[in-house]
Protein backbone atom coordinates (compact mmCIF):
# COMPACT_ATOMS: atom_id res chain seq x y z
CA UNK A 1 0.00 0.00 0.00
CA UNK A 2 1.66 3.55 -0.88
CA UNK A 3 -0.05 5.10 2.26
CA UNK A 4 2.37 3.42 4.64
CA UNK A 5 5.22 5.14 3.24
CA UNK A 6 3.66 8.14 2.27
CA UNK A 7 2.47 9.34 5.56
CA UNK A 8 5.64 10.55 6.69
CA UNK A 9 6.26 12.44 3.26
CA UNK A 10 7.16 15.91 2.74
CA UNK A 11 5.45 19.38 3.97
CA UNK A 12 2.96 20.79 1.76
CA UNK A 13 2.38 24.72 1.18
CA UNK A 14 -1.01 26.09 2.63
CA UNK A 15 -2.25 28.87 1.21
CA UNK A 16 -3.36 32.13 3.21
CA UNK A 17 -6.48 32.54 2.30
CA UNK A 18 -9.09 30.04 0.28
CA UNK A 19 -8.83 30.90 -3.54
CA UNK A 20 -12.04 32.15 -4.58
CA UNK A 21 -14.11 30.20 -7.05
CA UNK A 22 -16.86 30.95 -9.42
CA UNK A 23 -18.78 28.22 -7.76
CA UNK A 24 -18.96 30.54 -4.44
CA UNK A 25 -22.56 31.80 -5.46
CA UNK A 26 -24.07 28.35 -7.29
CA UNK A 27 -27.63 27.87 -6.67
CA UNK A 28 -27.61 25.01 -4.20
CA UNK A 29 -31.63 25.84 -3.98
CA UNK A 30 -33.51 22.50 -4.06
CA UNK A 31 -30.56 20.37 -3.87
CA UNK A 32 -31.54 16.79 -1.59
CA UNK A 33 -28.67 15.50 0.68
CA UNK A 34 -28.40 12.86 3.49
CA UNK A 35 -26.01 14.06 5.41
CA UNK A 36 -24.72 11.25 7.85
CA UNK A 37 -22.66 11.61 11.06
CA UNK A 38 -21.81 9.23 13.79
CA UNK A 39 -21.27 11.91 16.03
CA UNK A 40 -24.85 12.56 18.15
CA UNK A 41 -25.89 15.92 17.68
CA UNK A 42 -26.97 16.21 21.17
CA UNK A 43 -23.35 16.17 22.03
CA UNK A 44 -20.64 19.37 21.94
CA UNK A 45 -19.08 18.23 18.78
CA UNK A 46 -22.34 17.64 17.05
CA UNK A 47 -23.45 21.07 18.69
CA UNK A 48 -20.32 22.88 17.48
CA UNK A 49 -19.08 20.68 13.79
CA UNK A 50 -21.92 19.64 12.37
CA UNK A 51 -25.28 21.99 13.10
CA UNK A 52 -23.66 25.49 12.25
CA UNK A 53 -22.79 24.19 8.76
CA UNK A 54 -26.16 22.24 8.02
CA UNK A 55 -28.21 25.25 8.80
CA UNK A 56 -25.96 27.58 7.30
CA UNK A 57 -26.82 25.42 4.09
CA UNK A 58 -30.07 25.30 4.51
CA UNK A 59 -30.52 28.52 4.44
CA UNK A 60 -29.00 29.12 0.89
CA UNK A 61 -31.97 26.17 -0.15
CA UNK A 62 -30.30 22.66 0.21
CA UNK A 63 -32.81 20.30 1.54
CA UNK A 64 -31.20 18.04 4.61
CA UNK A 65 -31.96 15.06 5.64
CA UNK A 66 -29.46 14.19 8.69
CA UNK A 67 -28.80 10.57 10.39
CA UNK A 68 -26.87 10.95 13.65
CA UNK A 69 -26.04 7.97 15.93
CA UNK A 70 -26.65 9.32 19.82
CA UNK A 71 -25.02 7.79 22.89
CA UNK A 72 -27.30 6.64 25.03
CA UNK A 73 -26.01 9.01 28.05
CA UNK A 74 -26.31 12.58 25.96
CA UNK A 75 -30.39 10.90 25.34
CA UNK A 76 -30.99 10.56 28.93
CA UNK A 77 -29.29 13.95 30.13
CA UNK A 78 -30.91 15.68 27.10
CA UNK A 79 -34.31 13.73 28.42
CA UNK A 80 -37.15 13.49 25.62
CA UNK A 81 -38.51 17.18 25.53
CA UNK A 82 -34.94 18.48 24.48
CA UNK A 83 -34.36 15.54 21.70
CA UNK A 84 -38.05 16.91 20.46
CA UNK A 85 -37.43 20.40 20.46
CA UNK A 86 -33.85 19.83 18.54
CA UNK A 87 -35.99 18.11 15.77
CA UNK A 88 -38.82 20.86 15.75
CA UNK A 89 -35.89 23.87 15.55
CA UNK A 90 -34.20 21.82 12.67
CA UNK A 91 -37.80 21.30 10.72
CA UNK A 92 -38.10 24.84 11.27
CA UNK A 93 -34.39 25.29 9.38
CA UNK A 94 -34.88 23.37 6.65
CA UNK A 95 -33.28 19.99 8.40
CA UNK A 96 -35.34 16.76 8.70
CA UNK A 97 -33.60 14.87 11.60
CA UNK A 98 -33.41 11.22 12.48
CA UNK A 99 -31.32 9.45 15.07
CA UNK A 100 -30.19 5.95 15.99
CA UNK A 101 -28.54 4.10 19.20
CA UNK A 102 -24.85 4.63 18.97
CA UNK A 103 -23.41 0.97 20.58
CA UNK A 104 -19.44 1.30 21.62
CA UNK A 105 -19.23 -2.57 22.87
CA UNK A 106 -17.80 -5.17 21.60
CA UNK A 107 -16.45 -2.82 19.29
CA UNK A 108 -16.76 -4.61 15.73
CA UNK A 109 -19.53 -6.00 16.03
CA UNK A 110 -21.37 -2.84 17.78
CA UNK A 111 -20.08 -1.19 14.65
CA UNK A 112 -21.45 -3.67 12.24
CA UNK A 113 -24.79 -3.15 13.43
CA UNK A 114 -24.53 0.57 13.73
CA UNK A 115 -23.28 0.18 9.85
CA UNK A 116 -26.46 -2.13 8.98
CA UNK A 117 -28.79 -0.21 10.65
CA UNK A 118 -27.63 2.81 9.01
CA UNK A 119 -27.98 1.43 5.42
CA UNK A 120 -31.28 0.09 6.27
CA UNK A 121 -32.73 3.61 7.75
CA UNK A 122 -30.69 4.95 4.61
CA UNK A 123 -32.07 3.17 1.86
CA UNK A 124 -35.76 4.05 2.72
CA UNK A 125 -34.59 7.73 3.47
CA UNK A 126 -33.13 8.09 0.17
CA UNK A 127 -36.11 6.22 -1.46
CA UNK A 128 -38.77 8.80 0.82
CA UNK A 129 -36.60 12.09 0.31
CA UNK A 130 -35.45 11.27 -3.35
CA UNK A 131 -32.02 12.29 -2.11
CA UNK A 132 -29.04 12.81 -4.62
CA UNK A 133 -26.13 13.61 -2.59
CA UNK A 134 -24.68 11.14 0.05
CA UNK A 135 -22.59 13.39 2.68
CA UNK A 136 -20.48 11.34 5.30
CA UNK A 137 -18.88 12.83 8.27
CA UNK A 138 -15.88 10.07 8.30
CA UNK A 139 -15.10 6.52 8.10
CA UNK A 140 -18.55 4.92 9.27
CA UNK A 141 -20.64 6.78 7.83
CA UNK A 142 -18.58 6.68 4.57
CA UNK A 143 -19.54 2.49 5.10
CA UNK A 144 -22.69 3.66 5.28
CA UNK A 145 -22.69 5.51 2.25
CA UNK A 146 -20.80 3.67 0.23
CA UNK A 147 -23.06 0.91 0.42
CA UNK A 148 -26.10 3.25 -0.90
CA UNK A 149 -24.30 4.68 -3.36
CA UNK A 150 -23.22 0.94 -4.65
CA UNK A 151 -27.29 0.35 -4.67
CA UNK A 152 -28.79 3.75 -5.51
CA UNK A 153 -25.85 5.61 -7.79
CA UNK A 154 -26.32 8.68 -5.46
CA UNK A 155 -23.18 11.61 -5.63
CA UNK A 156 -20.91 11.02 -2.70
CA UNK A 157 -18.85 13.08 -0.73
CA UNK A 158 -16.51 11.47 1.80
CA UNK A 159 -15.67 13.91 4.70
CA UNK A 160 -12.47 12.68 6.10
CA UNK A 161 -12.47 14.04 9.66
CA UNK A 162 -8.37 12.37 10.24
CA UNK A 163 -7.21 9.01 9.43
CA UNK A 164 -9.66 6.64 11.60
CA UNK A 165 -6.93 3.41 11.21
CA UNK A 166 -3.63 5.22 11.25
CA UNK A 167 -4.40 6.96 14.51
CA UNK A 168 -5.67 4.09 16.57
CA UNK A 169 -2.49 2.52 15.58
CA UNK A 170 -0.64 5.54 16.58
CA UNK A 171 -2.21 6.15 19.71
CA UNK A 172 -1.72 2.29 20.31
CA UNK A 173 -5.17 0.54 20.69
CA UNK A 174 -4.35 -1.11 17.29
CA UNK A 175 -1.51 -3.69 15.72
CA UNK A 176 -0.98 -2.24 12.20
CA UNK A 177 -1.90 -5.13 10.16
CA UNK A 178 -4.57 -6.29 12.76
CA UNK A 179 -8.50 -7.25 10.99
CA UNK A 180 -9.63 -3.49 12.62
CA UNK A 181 -6.69 -2.27 10.87
CA UNK A 182 -6.69 -4.40 7.40
CA UNK A 183 -10.90 -3.46 7.17
CA UNK A 184 -10.46 0.34 8.19
CA UNK A 185 -7.93 1.04 5.13
CA UNK A 186 -9.84 -1.93 2.80
CA UNK A 187 -12.97 0.33 3.38
CA UNK A 188 -10.95 3.41 3.21
CA UNK A 189 -9.80 2.81 0.02
CA UNK A 190 -13.34 1.76 -1.35
CA UNK A 191 -14.76 5.06 0.12
CA UNK A 192 -12.01 6.89 -1.56
CA UNK A 193 -12.45 5.12 -5.16
CA UNK A 194 -16.28 5.89 -4.89
CA UNK A 195 -16.06 9.42 -3.73
CA UNK A 196 -17.43 11.86 -5.97
CA UNK A 197 -15.76 15.14 -3.65
CA UNK A 198 -13.04 14.28 -0.61
CA UNK A 199 -12.77 17.30 2.27
CA UNK A 200 -9.80 16.90 4.40
CA UNK A 201 -8.84 18.91 7.75
CA UNK A 202 -5.72 20.12 6.45
CA UNK A 203 -3.81 20.79 3.42
CA UNK A 204 -0.67 18.95 4.29
CA UNK A 205 -2.29 15.21 3.86
CA UNK A 206 -3.86 16.18 0.71
CA UNK A 207 -0.90 15.49 -1.46
CA UNK A 208 -0.18 12.27 0.41
CA UNK A 209 -3.93 10.61 0.18
CA UNK A 210 -4.07 12.28 -3.43
CA UNK A 211 -1.35 9.40 -3.98
CA UNK A 212 -2.98 6.24 -2.20
CA UNK A 213 -4.92 3.39 -4.16
CA UNK A 214 -7.91 5.03 -4.20
CA UNK A 215 -7.43 7.85 -5.20
CA UNK A 216 -4.09 7.58 -7.29
CA UNK A 217 -4.79 9.32 -11.14
CA UNK A 218 -8.53 10.08 -10.68
CA UNK A 219 -8.74 13.82 -12.11
CA UNK A 220 -12.91 14.10 -11.58
CA UNK A 221 -12.84 13.91 -7.82
CA UNK A 222 -13.73 17.33 -6.28
CA UNK A 223 -11.83 18.38 -2.94
CA UNK A 224 -11.76 20.87 -0.19
CA UNK A 225 -9.69 21.91 2.71
CA UNK A 226 -12.83 22.72 5.81
CA UNK A 227 -10.29 22.82 8.63
CA UNK A 228 -12.23 22.63 12.39
CA UNK A 229 -13.33 25.72 12.63
CA UNK A 230 -15.15 27.91 15.46
CA UNK A 231 -18.59 30.06 16.05
CA UNK A 232 -16.85 33.58 15.96
CA UNK A 233 -19.80 34.95 17.38
CA UNK A 234 -19.63 32.86 20.23
CA UNK A 235 -15.66 32.43 20.59
CA UNK A 236 -14.61 36.43 20.47
CA UNK A 237 -12.73 38.77 22.55
CA UNK A 238 -14.78 40.62 25.38
CA UNK A 239 -13.36 42.78 27.48
CA UNK A 240 -16.24 42.48 30.22
CA UNK A 241 -15.53 38.95 30.36
CA UNK A 242 -11.91 39.71 30.93
CA UNK A 243 -12.20 41.90 33.85
CA UNK A 244 -15.03 39.39 35.64
CA UNK A 245 -13.13 36.24 35.30
CA UNK A 246 -9.70 37.47 36.12
CA UNK A 247 -11.22 39.17 39.55
CA UNK A 248 -12.44 35.63 39.62
CA UNK A 249 -9.13 34.25 39.31
CA UNK A 250 -7.67 36.45 41.36
CA UNK A 251 -5.43 37.80 39.58
CA UNK A 252 -4.80 41.62 38.12
CA UNK A 253 -2.09 42.04 35.43
CA UNK A 254 -0.99 38.79 35.54
CA UNK A 255 0.66 36.89 32.35
CA UNK A 256 -2.31 34.19 31.74
CA UNK A 257 -1.53 31.26 29.43
CA UNK A 258 -4.20 28.67 29.42
CA UNK A 259 -4.98 25.33 27.93
CA UNK A 260 -8.02 24.31 26.57
CA UNK A 261 -9.03 21.02 26.59
CA UNK A 262 -9.04 17.08 27.58
CA UNK A 263 -5.90 15.77 29.35
CA UNK A 264 -3.47 12.78 28.06
CA UNK A 265 -4.00 10.41 25.22
CA UNK A 266 -3.27 12.51 22.27
CA UNK A 267 -2.42 15.49 24.13
CA UNK A 268 1.11 16.10 26.03
CA UNK A 269 -0.07 17.23 29.09
CA UNK A 270 3.72 16.24 30.78
CA UNK A 271 5.38 18.54 28.16
CA UNK A 272 2.40 21.22 28.88
CA UNK A 273 3.26 21.21 32.61
CA UNK A 274 6.90 21.47 31.82
CA UNK A 275 5.87 24.70 29.60
CA UNK A 276 4.14 26.07 32.08
CA UNK A 277 6.45 25.95 34.56
CA UNK A 278 9.30 27.23 32.42
CA UNK A 279 7.13 30.61 31.51
CA UNK A 280 6.16 30.62 34.91
CA UNK A 281 9.43 30.57 36.62
CA UNK A 282 10.88 33.16 33.85
CA UNK A 283 7.87 35.24 34.46
CA UNK A 284 6.90 36.02 38.00
CA UNK A 285 3.75 37.32 36.92
CA UNK A 286 2.80 34.84 35.22
CA UNK A 287 -0.43 32.06 35.72
CA UNK A 288 -1.19 28.77 34.54
CA UNK A 289 -5.19 28.04 33.44
CA UNK A 290 -6.17 24.65 33.15
CA UNK A 291 -9.79 24.46 31.17
CA UNK A 292 -10.42 20.73 31.60
CA UNK A 293 -13.38 18.60 32.22
CA UNK A 294 -11.96 16.21 34.14
CA UNK A 295 -8.78 14.71 36.20
CA UNK A 296 -7.93 17.71 37.90
CA UNK A 297 -5.45 15.37 40.31
CA UNK A 298 -3.48 14.37 37.83
CA UNK A 299 -3.10 18.45 36.53
CA UNK A 300 -2.23 19.21 40.23
CA UNK A 301 0.16 16.60 40.69
CA UNK A 302 2.37 17.62 37.33
CA UNK A 303 2.39 21.46 38.28
CA UNK A 304 3.56 20.27 42.33
CA UNK A 305 6.36 18.28 40.88
CA UNK A 306 7.61 20.81 38.84
CA UNK A 307 7.86 23.05 42.25
CA UNK A 308 4.95 25.70 40.87
CA UNK A 309 2.74 26.78 44.14
CA UNK A 310 -0.73 26.54 43.67
CA UNK A 311 -1.16 30.08 43.79
CA UNK A 312 0.34 30.18 40.61
CA UNK A 313 -2.08 27.86 38.28
CA UNK A 314 -5.97 27.62 38.44
CA UNK A 315 -7.66 24.00 37.03
CA UNK A 316 -11.46 24.37 36.09
CA UNK A 317 -13.84 22.62 34.83
CA UNK A 318 -15.47 25.28 32.36
CA UNK A 319 -18.66 24.26 30.80
CA UNK A 320 -18.81 24.68 27.01
CA UNK A 321 -20.57 28.05 27.04
CA UNK A 322 -17.99 29.02 29.54
CA UNK A 323 -14.47 28.98 27.65
CA UNK A 324 -14.84 31.90 25.41
CA UNK A 325 -14.82 34.02 28.53
CA UNK A 326 -12.00 32.01 30.46
CA UNK A 327 -10.04 32.81 26.80
CA UNK A 328 -11.24 36.37 26.69
CA UNK A 329 -9.18 36.50 30.17
CA UNK A 330 -6.01 34.99 28.90
CA UNK A 331 -3.18 35.96 27.13
CA UNK A 332 -1.64 33.14 25.12
CA UNK A 333 -3.18 29.63 24.10
CA UNK A 334 -1.48 26.42 24.99
CA UNK A 335 -1.48 23.32 22.83
CA UNK A 336 0.66 20.47 22.78
CA UNK A 337 -0.52 17.23 20.70
CA UNK A 338 1.52 13.89 19.95
CA UNK A 339 3.29 14.31 16.59
CA UNK A 340 2.96 11.07 14.83
CA UNK A 341 2.10 10.69 11.15
CA UNK A 342 -1.83 10.30 11.30
CA UNK A 343 -1.61 14.03 12.89
CA UNK A 344 -1.15 15.45 9.40
CA UNK A 345 -4.13 15.17 8.65
CA UNK A 346 -5.55 17.23 12.04
CA UNK A 347 -6.99 20.88 12.49
CA UNK A 348 -7.09 21.30 16.81
CA UNK A 349 -10.73 23.15 17.19
CA UNK A 350 -9.14 25.06 19.89
CA UNK A 351 -6.31 26.87 17.59
CA UNK A 352 -9.81 28.25 15.96
CA UNK A 353 -11.10 29.03 19.33
CA UNK A 354 -7.77 30.94 20.60
CA UNK A 355 -7.53 32.86 17.57
CA UNK A 356 -10.96 33.84 17.95
CA UNK A 357 -10.71 35.05 21.08
CA UNK A 358 -7.35 37.03 20.13
CA UNK A 359 -4.91 34.75 21.93
CA UNK A 360 -1.66 34.19 20.24
CA UNK A 361 -0.46 30.17 19.76
CA UNK A 362 1.90 28.29 21.60
CA UNK A 363 2.19 24.87 19.78
CA UNK A 364 4.09 22.08 18.02
CA UNK A 365 4.86 21.16 15.02
CA UNK A 366 3.87 18.13 13.18
CA UNK A 367 -0.02 18.53 13.47
CA UNK A 368 -1.57 18.98 10.02
CA UNK A 369 -1.34 22.87 9.11
CA UNK A 370 0.43 24.21 12.49
CA UNK A 371 3.54 24.77 11.19
CA UNK A 372 2.75 27.42 8.20
CA UNK A 373 0.13 28.60 10.46
CA UNK A 374 3.12 29.59 12.19
CA UNK A 375 5.76 30.27 10.17
CA UNK A 376 3.11 32.00 7.28
CA UNK A 377 0.22 33.48 8.96
CA UNK A 378 2.37 34.57 12.58
CA UNK A 379 -0.18 33.44 14.74
CA UNK A 380 2.55 32.47 17.90
CA UNK A 381 4.99 30.70 18.36
CA UNK A 382 6.17 26.94 17.21
CA UNK A 383 7.63 24.22 19.32
CA UNK A 384 9.96 22.06 17.00
CA UNK A 385 11.29 19.83 20.47
CA UNK A 386 10.33 20.10 24.13
CA UNK A 387 13.38 21.25 25.22
CA UNK A 388 14.29 24.24 27.64
CA UNK A 389 15.73 25.98 24.60
CA UNK A 390 12.56 26.02 22.50
CA UNK A 391 10.96 26.97 25.34
CA UNK A 392 12.79 29.39 25.89
CA UNK A 393 12.11 30.91 22.64
CA UNK A 394 8.21 30.15 22.44
CA UNK A 395 8.33 32.02 25.65
CA UNK A 396 10.08 34.80 24.69
CA UNK A 397 7.68 35.02 20.86
CA UNK A 398 4.57 34.84 23.44
CA UNK A 399 6.21 37.67 25.74
CA UNK A 400 6.50 39.91 22.37
CA UNK A 401 2.77 39.11 21.18
CA UNK A 402 1.30 40.22 24.58
CA UNK A 403 3.59 43.13 25.13
CA UNK A 404 0.81 44.94 22.50
CA UNK A 405 -2.16 43.15 23.29
CA UNK A 406 -4.81 45.55 21.18
CA UNK A 407 -2.06 45.11 18.15
CA UNK A 408 -2.15 41.27 18.42
CA UNK A 409 -5.79 40.78 19.19
CA UNK A 410 -6.46 42.43 16.09
CA UNK A 411 -4.02 40.22 14.13
CA UNK A 412 -5.18 36.92 15.56
CA UNK A 413 -8.57 37.49 15.52
CA UNK A 414 -8.23 38.41 11.18
CA UNK A 415 -6.38 34.99 11.11
CA UNK A 416 -9.33 33.66 12.47
CA UNK A 417 -12.04 35.17 10.20
CA UNK A 418 -10.03 34.66 7.18
CA UNK A 419 -9.23 30.65 7.94
CA UNK A 420 -11.28 29.47 10.27
CA UNK A 421 -15.37 30.78 10.14
CA UNK A 422 -17.97 28.44 10.84
CA UNK A 423 -20.03 31.08 8.41
CA UNK A 424 -17.38 32.39 6.33
CA UNK A 425 -14.33 29.79 5.24
CA UNK A 426 -16.27 26.61 6.79
CA UNK A 427 -19.65 27.02 5.32
CA UNK A 428 -18.74 28.62 1.59
CA UNK A 429 -15.59 25.55 1.11
CA UNK A 430 -18.62 22.99 1.80
CA UNK A 431 -21.08 25.18 -0.47
CA UNK A 432 -18.21 25.04 -3.71
CA UNK A 433 -17.92 21.64 -2.95
CA UNK A 434 -21.57 20.70 -3.22
CA UNK A 435 -21.94 23.10 -6.16
CA UNK A 436 -19.11 21.43 -7.92
CA UNK A 437 -19.92 17.71 -6.79
CA UNK A 438 -23.83 18.31 -7.82
CA UNK A 439 -23.47 20.30 -11.19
Amino acid sequence: MKEEAALAGPDASTPSEPTSDPMRSANLAGRRVLYISYNGMLDPLGQSQVLPYLRALSGRGVQFTLLSYERSAALAESGADTTRSLKEELRRSGIEWHWLHYHQRPSLPATSFDVANGVRLGRSLIRKNKIELLHARSHIPATIALALKKQFKTKMIFDVRGLMADEYVDAEHWRKGSVAYRLTKGMERHALAAADGVVTLTHRIWPIIKGWDGLSGREDVVHEVVPCCADLDLFSFSETDREWRRRELGIDSDLLLVYSGSIDGWYLTEQMADFFAFALKRRGDAHALWLTPTRHQRVRDLMRLRNVADSRFTVVAAKPHEVPSYLSASDAGIAFIKPCPSKLASSPTKYAEYLGCGLPLAINSGIGDSDTLISLENAGALVRDFTPVEFEQAAATIERFTSNQERTRKLTRAIAERLFDVAGTGVESYARLYASVLR
